[in-house]
This record gives structure tokens, sequence and C-alpha cells, in this order.
């Protein structure tokens, strides 16, 4: 069964698949719950529609807490790094979000850049970010997990409910 904006495709028990989920319907449905936020983020992953629990890290041009956090257990979360808009250097690449597929994580938006994004489109994983340069982070561990971001207006607190879609990102308010 192919999913259309009206009709989302349903699991066995009856709830919508969150990937068929369309952000301009949700927001219509729900409008003052949610954010949206405003930035062109581009969608660089193999997958067009993802959502889940957020989780946060701050960083600026370090990816080692990215990397540490991907390579735990996500279980459909949407890992949600706030790099401050740089795009001087990359926040994950191609090794960091294969181990993101691996371990069950369901997305990640960057605040920031990636790297490897032929190899990106093709995984099983959803990614937005500003957009891609092929220049390292640093690797030292700065930064912090699981704090409330600010990301162009939107609060982003962990535990909210995040959807990602073509059109744009919605965070639960």
């Amino acid at each position: 069964m192919t999913a259309s904006a009206d009709t989302p495709e349903t699991d066995n028990s009856g709830i919508p698949d969150s990937r068929s989920i369309n952000t301009a319907d949700l927001y219509d449905e729900r409008g003052e719950e949610l954010d949206s936020i405003a930035l062109q983020f581009q969608s660089l992953g193999g997958l067009s529609h993802f959502s889940g629990p957020a989780r946060t890290i701050r960083c600026l041009e370090d990816n080692a807490l990215v990397k540490s956090t991907l390579g735990t257990p996500g279980d459909g979360a949407v890992l949600v790094v706030d790099g401050a808009g740089s795009l001087r250097t990359a926040l994950m690449g191609d090794m960091i979000a294969a181990s993101a597929v691996a371990n069950g994580w369901a997305g990640v938006v960057i605040n920031g850049a990636i790297r490897d994004r032929e190899v990106l489109a093709d995984l099983p994983l959803g990614v937005k970010a500003l957009g891609s340069n092929p220049r390292k982070s640093a690797k030292t561990g700065a930064g912090e997990t699981d704090v409330e971001l600010d990301i162009d207006g939107v609060k982003v607190r962990p535990g909210a409910m995040i959807w990602c879609d073509p059109d744009g990102i919605l965070v639960e308010r």
C-alpha cells in the first residue's frame, strides 16, 4: 500500500507509520502544539520522512559526542545536534551514520555540516543538515548531551517528539 498525504500507512496496531507522516498535514492537525524550525535544512539521508523522541547534543566543530551517542542504542530516537550552524567542519560522516543505522536511530538533525553525502543518501537513516564539508572535526569530546537546545528560536527538549520530511522540521512544544 502506498501512503498518501491523507491516509498514512499504519502498522499492525493501526498507529500511523511515522515514516509516512507529512509535516504539513501534521501541522494542519496539531499546529498550536508544534513549533516549526524555519532554517532551510537539506534532506541528505536515505529516509525522507523520519520522527522520534529527541536526544540532544550541543557541540562546536567537535564530533566525539556525536560518534559516542550514535554508537549506543537509539530505539527509534532522533539525535538533534546544535553545531551553532558552523559549516567549517563536518559533525557526521558515513562511518558514524552507519553506526546510527546499526544501533536503531531513526535519524539525525545537524545544525551544521555533514560529509560523505552520497553514502548517507543510500543509508536507511533520516539526515537533515545545513550542508556538507569534507573537513573532519575535532575529536576532544567538547560539548554537552541531553540539554535543551535553541535552534532558530525553537526549543528542542530531550524527549520531545520531532518530525522531519522534505518540507521541514516540527518539534513538540
